[in-house]
């Protein structure tokens, strides 16, 4: 097995209406326009998407909102893992009865120092109960966040149990001696940067491509950087590319990243439905999203 799942992916955002809901047409576009900008695909429903502040009902409607737009199974990623077993199966059967490439799963997060043995069965709960051939999972590896990290002994343990269903992980620790780790400790595994500047990195040591949240406004960056990397010929542009994918990820950390992030987006697409976020997270003030608009006319 060589890398499975390989590309640019984007962490796509989610567009919320002013009354709470979800933009189901906005995000459709919005996907699309990913695509066209050089995305591989879509990595719906993670972090940047606020997977977690939508119900299971909510999350099925984005990928179908996303498929009825035309988009085919085969170029979207969703996050379907809950902190149950019950939820997460239905939201990953959902997701591969739709054809898609891969499901993202994170570990249940909810109660902190479970042990290896305890996310194995939860990731074989998931698999066993899903019960079809074409699942391909990839871990989701964030442990700032959900405080539950993947250890490589985990990954060790259902790649053999499950060599042809857990074929990859989104590193989004930052720690890029962890990626470099796993893709020379699992040949064929594809390890995928949550980081855009690590994009790079990782690919001169093995790895797969990006799942990243920058990619919602510098798709075409990141995918010179995907088509280039090899070429001595082109080092001069790959490095123009990721000069550009460093300022913009450098902007969308100025404030908390997923609002900033929204804000940017908003701006790009022209739809102020991109700034509004669920509950507990909360938009950038008015001064400070005036200011992130006026540091992307300078970039």
């Amino acid at each position: 097995m060589t890398n499975p799942i390989r590309g640019v992916f984007s962490a796509a955002t989610t567009p919320i209406g002013s009354d709470g809901s979800v933009r189901l047409d906005l995000f459709a576009q919005h996907c699309r326009a990913l695509l066209d900008e050089g995305c591989h695909g879509i990595a719906l429903l993670g972090t940047t998407g606020e997977a977690n502040n939508f119900a299971v009902s909510e999350r099925k409607s984005l990928l179908e909102a996303a498929l009825t737009s035309g988009i085919r199974g085969d170029q979207l990623l969703p996050g379907t893992s809950c902190c149950n077993v019950p939820e997460a199966i239905s939201l990953t059967r959902h997701a591969v009865e739709n054809g898609v490439l891969g499901c993202v799963m994170l570990p249940p997060f909810y109660y902190k120092g479970v042990s290896d043995e305890g996310l194995f069965r939860f990731y074989a709960s998931v698999i066993e109960g899903v019960a079809d051939s074409r699942l391909r999972i990839v871990l989701y590896h964030i442990p700032q966040v959900t405080q539950i990290p993947l250890s490589h002994d985990l990954i060790d343990r259902l790649t053999t149990a499950f060599p042809d269903i857990v074929v990859g992980i989104k590193d989004s620790s930052g720690d890029f001696e962890n990626m470099k780790t796993m893709a020379e400790r699992f040949p064929g595994f594809s390890v995928l940067a949550g980081a855009d500047p690590l994009m790079l990195p990782l690919l001169r040591a093995g790895g797969a491509g990006c799942i990243t949240a920058t990619s919602n406004l510098r798709a075409d960056a990141l995918r010179t950087v995907w088509n280039n990397w090899q070429d001595p010929q082109k080092a001069t542009e790959v490095g123009a590319a990721q000069g550009r994918i460093e300022a913009w990820r450098n902007l969308s950390n100025s404030y908390v990243q997923l609002p900033t992030v929204k804000a940017m987006v908003a701006k790009a697409r022209g739809h102020d439905d991109w700034l509004n976020l669920r509950a507990p997270l909360v938009a950038l003030s008015e001064d400070e999203r005036k200011n992130v608009w006026a540091e992307m006319d300078k970039i």
